[in-house]
């Protein structure tokens, strides 16, 4: 049997911890009934500290009656409220630690990314979380590199998803790597969920610095989206700063992380994304309505930012009847 351990660390979502159990549960069904056989491929532990200055403790097996608790994988579940900080957990994070220096792997789902970034196992890679708290992580864990576009991403000895419903990708991902491509797509037809495959980008909404404290830069931001970042010229934007421009561009790189012009093209899609999805006008309407005056332009950098084509992300979000969308 393959050990698979899940985390419950104060304010872990309950939901994902059982809903992880079940998945596992699923593969283990339809790999007896594959071969026949009574034995279990994965057991399911989960693990809670009943003390804060105690390590954790098993408390549920779903193999009671076997003595070995062997991991080959460990799981942070998601939480709801507030992310832990970099100190809540000392003990937790340092058995974590040990766990993956004797070959556990370890996964996050969500917020477990900072109780996972905590360990310093993270410092100088790539992981992922919730879009919403790309920030948040990145400014708590500076040496860890955050790319939120992902929705997963597998280096081998620690897995990170980024949603909160993320838990069914990292647990397919875990199915596949254990049990083989067949299982995987079997138990995600069985739960009727997508196989892994999906980018968090699909769904993330852009949400720009505007805590960073220049006001000159702020007053810019605002303006931008009032006016949806139809008038992008650099002249403009220094004016609108009171900056010059090198001054300016040195200023804004800096307090919110991207260049004006990635800044917006981010604003522009934001706003092609919510005509597409409410909708019906043409592809090169939605264009010209969000500053394009090419198409072809547009499209190349709706695909590069939201990794779906502009007629590729209508049909899997519009929410307007099929019937009334236009060819395009």
């Amino acid at each position: 049997m393959v050990g698979i351990g899940l985390v419950i660390y104060p304010g872990a979502q309950q939901a994902a911890v059982l809903g992880l159990t079940d998945l596992f549960g699923v593969a283990n069904q339809i790999v007896a009934s594959r071969q026949k056989e009574q034995a279990p491929a994965l057991r399911v532990t989960h693990w809670q500290q009943d003390n804060p200055s105690h390590a954790p403790n098993c408390v549920f097996d779903s193999c009671p009656g076997d003595p070995s608790k062997t991991l080959s994988a460990l799981i942070l579940p998601p939480a709801l409220n507030e992310p832990n900080g970099p100190s809540d957990a000392p003990i937790l994070t340092a058995w974590l630690r040990n766990r993956h220096a004797e070959g556990v792997a370890l996964g996050s789902v969500c917020a477990g990314a900072f109780l996972l970034a905590s360990t310093g196992l993270m410092d100088g890679r790539r992981m992922t979380t919730h879009w919403s708290y790309a920030d948040l992580l990145q400014q708590r864990f500076p040496d860890v590199s955050v790319d939120a576009d992902q929705l997963i991403i597998d280096d081998g000895d620690i897995i990170t998803a980024g949603g909160l419903m993320a838990w069914t990708d990292l647990g397919l991902r875990l199915v596949d790597r254990f049990l083989g491509p067949t299982v995987m797509f079997e138990t995600a037809r069985m739960l009727l969920v997508d196989p892994p495959g999906r980018e968090q980008r699909y769904y993330s909404v852009f949400s720009p610095r505007l805590t960073h404290g220049d006001a000159a830069v702020l007053k810019v931001q605002h303006w931008l989206q009032a006016t949806q970042a139809k008038d992008v010229a650099l002249a403009t934007l220094a004016a609108q700063a009171g900056l010059e421009e090198r001054t300016f561009l040195r200023r804004f790189q800096k307090a919110t992380g991207m260049t004006t012009t990635e800044y917006a093209q981010r604003l522009r899609v934001g706003k092609a994304r919510e005509l597409l999805q409410f909708g019906n006008a043409s592809i090169d309407r939605v264009a010209w309505e969000v500053g394009y005056s090419d198409p072809g332009a547009f499209r190349k950098v709706f695909t590069r930012i939201v990794g779906l084509s502009p007629s590729d992300y209508r049909r899997r979000f519009s929410a307007t009847p099929s019937a009334l969308k236009p060819v395009s």
